[in-house]
């Protein structure tokens, strides 16, 4: 059983697995040797391009800032966690092309056994969004990801992820201030996408009389 809010009920459902491989080399590249700041508010200098762009601050979304996973038909609290998943850092990046901003989100967190036993591998499942702030928030745009840790007999390892393709208009003169990326754990990610329902079967014409 799963512990952790469904981020994507709130921005929105898509998914989008991406490869844990050479992910931290990736981090490391994208900000300058200095992959790490703190979560809430992260203040990584975005490179400035026309009409003066902003690349809004990362925030964790309340409620989905640990992803935890039980034994089956247990809750995940007490003996019975198998493992947990939390954010520790994040980075931004934002480019400006043809009326379009690109983001790329890193992600740094850790993964602890619990003392049902980690398996194997985790899957963790992560949600980046951009979000308009306001009376009422609006969701720009928002995609899901995966990567995939390794455990070992430590029982804690590291994860890192980069989210390089969240893609989203240029914000309206005004309000590129009220913009935000929301990141957290999003259990709805490892869902497989339901099949696009077949068309109906043409029936077939009646003879003719």
């Amino acid at each position: 059983m799963l512990a952790a809010v469904s981020f994507g009920m709130i921005c929105g459902m898509s998914a989008s697995p991406a490869s844990s491989q050479s992910l931290g080399d990736r981090f490391k590249s994208l900000f300058g040797g200095k992959p790490e700041e703190p979560a809430e508010g992260a203040p990584t200098v975005a490179p400035q391009g026309e009409n003066e762009l902003t690349c809004p601050p990362v925030s964790i979304r309340a409620g989905a800032s640990t992803y935890a996973v039980a034994a089956p038909g247990k809750q995940p609290i007490g003996n019975d966690l198998r493992f947990q998943a939390s954010i520790s850092k994040t980075a931004r990046e934002c480019s400006l092309n043809g009326g379009v901003i690109t983001a790329r989100i890193g992600i740094q967190g850790r993964v602890i056994a619990g003392p049902a036993g980690a398996p194997p591998s985790v899957q963790v499942p992560l949600r980046v969004a951009v979000v308009q702030g306001g009376i009422s928030e609006k969701t720009i745009a928002t995609k899901a990801y995966q990567t995939t840790v390794t455990m070992t007999e430590g029982g804690s390892e590291p994860f890192t992820l980069v989210a390089e393709d969240l893609a989203y208009p240029v914000p309206a003169p005004g309000t590129s201030d009220n913009y935000i990326f929301y990141i957290g754990f999003d259990p709805q990610a490892l869902k497989p996408e339901r099949p696009a329902p077949r068309p109906p079967k043409k029936k077939a014409a009646p003879p003719a009389q």
